[in-house]
């Protein structure tokens, strides 16, 4: 699927049940104007357009329409990873926006402190030709070596300032998230400089028992990486960094929402403990949208079957084969309300990453990114807007 452009003329979408903001209305429509919403409304009290969207012709009845979804880790898909340069980065973006993600942060793997200046340089340089890239996302190397999962641990580091600040200057401010082990030695001091950078620190791939992630949240850090996943479980006596987060109205909590990663059970426990403040994420390497088989995950090797990827050497989970679309139809599957696994895919992950207020919407003022699903959550159209 090609997606559409509304970043030219005029555009109404009309007949949709519209899903935003946690709720949902149905007999909507969304007027859509030089890749901007304009107005939104419900019935027949649209004004006619350059072009006419009849959502229940185009998706049936019971046509769903919601904003762009918007993933703030991924690494990969149709047999491309991020850490491959440009060319890569939009291989496997084309499959991701096919599946609904009209925006997507770009997630790099550990790698030395050389490779990942430059990556996040590049992508810098990218973001002035390729609007729906929101910045990068650096999943290490400041990891604590005993949750390496997938990440090369002879590349791990503690957070040196040095080091924190070299990357963070090679990003030019497009660096919007880093991943780390609060428990380094300097990784209190580290999320500091991140946030004071202007980019989102995030706890993750760590050993931080609660009062070590409380600290961390008190730091300024205000996501924690896929939840559960690469960190201490929840013990009723050692609550570990998930229940930290959980009760912190200030982080929002990563979600894989692929029945791999996270029992059903417990992504319907994360929605009910966490309310309006989960991101529903892909962690896609290179396999999503392709083939099983080998990979590489960075510096990892990895092995695709049946769409679970698992690094040779431990066995470890690696990174997912999702699309933002089935997240959506497996979160609300495993009890999460529709409105808000749609918040968990828009409104929320925008927010987090500093785009709340012109992304991950469908109102007067926001890009519109829009994406249109028949009744069974199927992606039947998706539109983007103009520059975020």
């Amino acid at each position: 699927m090609t997606p559409d452009s509304a970043a030219t003329g005029s555009l109404v979408i009309h007949s949709a049940r519209l899903i935003d903001h946690g709720a949902e209305v149905a007999d909507s429509w969304v007027r859509i104007e030089d890749g901007r919403v304009v107005a939104v409304g419900t019935g027949r009290t649209w004004a006619t357009a350059d072009e006419v969207v009849d959502a229940t012709v185009v998706a049936g009845p019971d046509a769903v329409l919601t904003p762009g979804f918007i993933d703030i880790h991924c690494h990969g898909g149709a047999g491309a990873s991020f850490d491959d340069g440009a060319e890569a980065i939009r291989r496997a973006r084309a499959l991701h926006r096919a599946h609904g993600t009209t925006r997507s942060v770009i997630s790099l793997v550990t790698a030395p402190v050389d490779a990942l200046a430059e990556r996040v340089a590049e992508i810098a340089d990218l973001m002035e030709t390729d609007a729906d890239i929101l910045g990068s996302h650096l999943e290490g190397p400041f990891l604590d070596p005993a949750h390496h999962g997938a990440h090369e641990p002879t590349l791990l580091l503690a957070p040196a300032r040095d080091d924190v600040a070299r990357l963070l200057d090679a990003g030019r401010g497009t660096i919007r998230q880093v991943t780390i082990a609060p428990e380094l030695p300097g990784g209190l001091e580290a999320i500091r400089l991140i946030v004071d950078a202007g980019a989102v620190a995030a706890v993750g791939h760590t050993s931080a028992d609660a009062a070590t992630a409380v600290a961390a949240f008190d730091s300024g850090a205000s996501v924690l990486t896929h939840a559960f996943n690469a960190m201490p479980g929840i013990h009723h006596r050692a609550p570990g960094p998930v229940l930290a987060a959980a009760a912190d109205r200030r982080v929002v909590l990563e979600v894989i929402a692929d029945d791999v990663h996270l029992d059903p059970h417990v992504v319907k426990l994360v929605f009910d403990s966490a309310p309006g403040r989960v991101a529903l994420i892909t962690d896609a390497m290179a396999a999503a949208g392709s083939a099983d088989g080998h990979y590489d995950l960075g510096a990892v090797s990895v092995t695709v079957d049946d769409g679970i990827a698992r690094a040779d050497d431990t066995g470890s989970i690696a990174g997912s084969t999702l699309t933002q679309d089935v997240a959506l139809r497996r979160a609300t599957a495993a009890g999460a309300p529709l409105a808000e696994a749609v918040r968990a895919l828009t409104e929320t992950p925008a927010a987090a990453i500093g785009y709340g207020d012109r992304l991950g919407r469908l109102a007067a003022g926001y890009v519109a990114d829009a994406v249109l699903l028949d009744a069974q959550l199927h992606v039947v159209r998706v539109w983007v807007g103009d520059r975020p």
